[in-house]
């Protein structure tokens, strides 16, 4: 396969000057929160190289980016070409020592992430910085190519969001610390949990689901509880009509846009809520794109990520994204 066009010209669409700037004090904040919750410290140089998935992609990829860029490498093991590829990135990784992070993710694992990203096929490497996302390049390519579009990525990650990479320490240890095993069993909170839903407790339901998901962040049923008890929490004081009205008077008013969805997926009319608010992503920009983008993730989760329905809606996402 012949690598498609490595030219960041790209970037000006994606990032044009008002999504730039946002971005840009977006990631400034993140970072300053980051420090002041001790964050930011060195790492090892093998903590510049990672693997990640659905469940931690927000936090590996997206909320990392905001310090530093951060290049996705799409692959699989039935992939000849990607075994050539993946070490070059990951020696370039320690080679530029902090100025971007490589993620790598398994496509036959994580189906739904390559289908956000509308991936045809792989190897195929995409880069996020300060949130925003944008393709580098699909298949083989020299190593003097690639690295000519890493120096590009930087420069516009430095010159256009202020990110200048992070601290690498030599000495650091590569281990992490192993991750706690979950309490469990639930059962009682999410018993709980769903009687309050029956009593209309929405709130009740809410931190019912919150305490198993502080104990056990992957629990699948809490976190499908939690969408469903969060939407029902807020559609149960909207006036129908009066929602709906606003939303057709002004199709590029997010909020607008957000809360018929809601009733939409409310309703059963999933297709409907999905469109609406890809439509919406399309439309705006800015923190209000991000709103959108953010809820449709949300009632997702309540629709269950096997849905075709969802399939389908995160691919017009992509589309509209990248």
């Amino acid at each position: 396969m012949q690598p498609r066009n490595m030219s960041m010209s790209g970037v000006v669409d994606l990032a044009a000057v008002k999504a730039a700037n946002e971005a840009k004090a977006k990631a400034e904040q993140a970072r300053a929160e980051a420090a002041r919750q001790g964050g930011g410290q060195a790492v090892s140089p093998a903590g510049l190289v990672i693997d990640t998935d659905e469940a931690s992609f927000e936090r590996d990829v997206l909320q990392r980016s905001t310090e530093v860029p951060v290049v996705i490498d799409f692959w699989a093991e039935w992939c000849e070409p990607c075994k050539q590829l993946g070490p070059l990135l990951e020696r370039l990784a320690t080679e530029y020592n902090g100025r971007f992070v490589l993620a790598k993710v398994d496509v036959d694992a994580n189906q739904m992430l390559m289908q956000q990203f509308g991936i045809q096929g792989i190897p195929a490497v995409f880069a996020v910085v300060a949130g925003q996302a944008l393709p580098l390049f699909q298949g083989a390519a020299p190593e003097a190519q690639i690295r000519q579009t890493l120096d590009q990525l930087v420069q516009v990650a430095e010159e256009r969001f202020g990110l200048t990479g992070i601290a690498v320490d030599p000495d650091a240890s590569g281990e992490t610390a192993q991750a706690p095993v979950p309490a469990g069993p639930y059962d009682a909170l999410l018993e709980a949990a769903v009687q309050a839903l029956d009593a209309g407790d929405f709130g009740g339901a809410v931190q019912a689901y919150k305490n198993v998901l502080s104990d056990d962040p992957g629990n699948t049923e809490a976190k499908l509880g939690l969408a469903q008890a969060e939407l029902l929490g807020r559609v149960k004081d909207m006036d129908p009509q009066k929602v709906r009205d606003a939303a057709a008077a002004d199709p590029a008013d997010a909020s607008a846009q957000i809360a018929a969805a809601d009733l939409d997926l409310v309703g059963g009319h999933v297709e409907d809520a999905f469109g609406r608010l890809v439509e919406t992503v399309r439309r705006t920009a800015g923190d209000e794109r991000d709103a959108a983008r953010v809820r449709l993730l949300e009632l997702f989760e309540v629709v269950g990520q096997d849905d075709p329905r969802v399939t389908a809606a995160r691919q017009a996402l992509a589309r509209v994204l990248f």
